[in-house]
């Protein structure tokens, strides 16, 4: 365990100093070259256990300490044990032992001293300290208080229920490919394989467990992709048709892009700012059996653009990924205030950039995976209040096909079903 510790321990590290954890993770894995499979799913298990609960484990840390751990290792560390203890499945004792001596492995010689002493501080003391964390609002949900706030000023009747989802385990969610089987056949194949799942509606499984894709039925061979059931909304309200020309703007890493292919036989350019995160489309396409041109470009300009205009737009933007924090743990705490203006600003550009490539009657939707409304509802009136030849189209999510059924307007929130997403579709008169 104390080498899974110390994994998880360098991740959450990172993070805290401004990291994404897609990075931290694997750069934390990279330092213990020793570490066997088990211990390395482990790590992760840690990491992401740590930061959905990481304003809990804080409060109690610093209950606990009389000044801060200044160094960052031993810090997180303590954080990693902390949630272990709270909501961890492993007895109290091996934890702290554990934790002990992966403290010992820093090389501090103070730390191993310091991390027994708060952690058998907190076995002792936690029903007392329970009163006095508990009664912060950050601590009782998890979230950093401004989201908090801005959560009840925008869903005053959905805030609780958004939040506590937020730190619930994301189902795993199929896309059958409807060029190669269909949903009652993969089904079949999940059976006889002793998968169990439940067929959600559309092209969209859900499995009663997560597990690795290699151990999925064909999977290698194209019969399905994991994505979200509330993501496959995009490809059903987008309307393609046989022969369209269909830009996918922000297309990495390439899930709606293979499922627009997978829909209709159309002239697909699928476009993204970053080359790197390019190769997961292109390894996505050569899996599925699929072709689409695929270019280094950035949405918001217009250098990559050839002048022929394309009859639908999928315009699926950069945005604060509230909607799928219960995936991004690390966004919670990443996340600033400010940095929604900023998004709204790169938003706006993008927006405005694609709409001169809409061709007159065609169609663009606009989806961020966001729950804050200065990214989505605000977003689309403000574009709407600039261009007169823009109508707004509805979104409706039909209960008879994928579960969806809680939406307030384009704003899909997230449930133990699907993830919170926004739609806006717009057509050019």
């Amino acid at each position: 365990m104390q080498v899974a510790q110390l994994i998880a321990a360098s991740a959450v590290a990172e993070v805290l100093a401004g990291h994404n954890l897609t990075v931290s993770m694997p750069k934390a894995l990279r330092r213990v070259k020793s570490a066997t499979p088990q211990q390395q799913a482990a790590a992760q298990d840690y990491s992401y256990l740590t930061l959905r609960l990481y304003a809990e484990a804080a409060a109690y840390l610093q209950a606990l300490t009389a000044k801060p751990v200044t160094d960052a290792r031993v810090h997180a560390l303590l954080l990693v044990a902390l949630s272990q203890l709270l909501h961890g499945a492993e007895d109290d004792f091996t934890v702290v032992n554990q934790a002990v001596e992966a403290a010992g492995k820093t090389g501090l010689r103070w730390a191993k001293g310091l991390v027994n002493a708060v952690l058998r501080n907190f076995l002792r003391q936690r029903s007392a300290l329970q009163a006095q964390v508990s009664q912060s609002e950050a601590v009782q949900f998890n979230y950093p208080q401004w989201w908090i706030d801005t959560l009840k000023q925008q869903y005053p009747q959905h805030w609780q229920s958004i939040l506590t989802i937020g730190n619930s385990h994301p189902p795993m969610t199929l896309r059958i490919n409807l060029r190669k089987t269909d949903v009652a056949s993969y089904m079949q194949a999940l059976d006889d394989a002793g998968i169990a799942a439940q067929a959600l509606g559309g092209t969209a499984i859900q499995l009663q467990q997560p597990l690795p894709v290699h151990k999925l039925p064909y999977f290698d061979q194209g019969w399905l992709s994991v994505q979200d059931a509330g993501a496959q909304w995009a490809v059903p309200l987008l309307d393609v048709q046989a022969g369209m020309r269909v830009l996918d703007a922000c297309s990495a890493p390439g899930g709606k892009t293979c499922h627009l292919l997978e829909a209709s036989d159309i002239d697909l350019l699928a476009l993204d700012v970053e080359a790197e995160r390019l190769r997961r489309v292109h390894d996505n396409l050569q899996r599925l059996g699929l072709q689409a041109k695929v270019r280094t470009g950035d949405a918001a300009k217009a250098d990559w653009f050839d002048g022929q205009l394309f009859d639908r737009i999928l315009a699926d933007v950069p945005c604060s990924a509230s909607g799928i924090v219960r995936r991004h743990v690390d966004m919670k705490w990443l996340r600033r205030p400010q940095d929604l203006t900023v998004f709204a600003q790169m938003q706006q550009q993008i927006l405005l950039n694609l709409w001169h490539m809409l061709a007159k009657g065609g169609k663009l939707l606009y989806v961020t995976c966001s729950i804050f409304q200065q990214e989505n509802e605000m977003q689309i009136q403000q574009f709407l209040t600039m261009h007169a030849d823009a109508v707004r189209l509805p979104v409706q999510f039909d209960a008879s096909g994928l579960p969806c059924q809680q939406s307030i307007g384009g704003q899909l929130l997230p449930t133990a079903a699907h993830d919170g997403l926004f739609y806006a579709l717009l057509q050019k008169h």
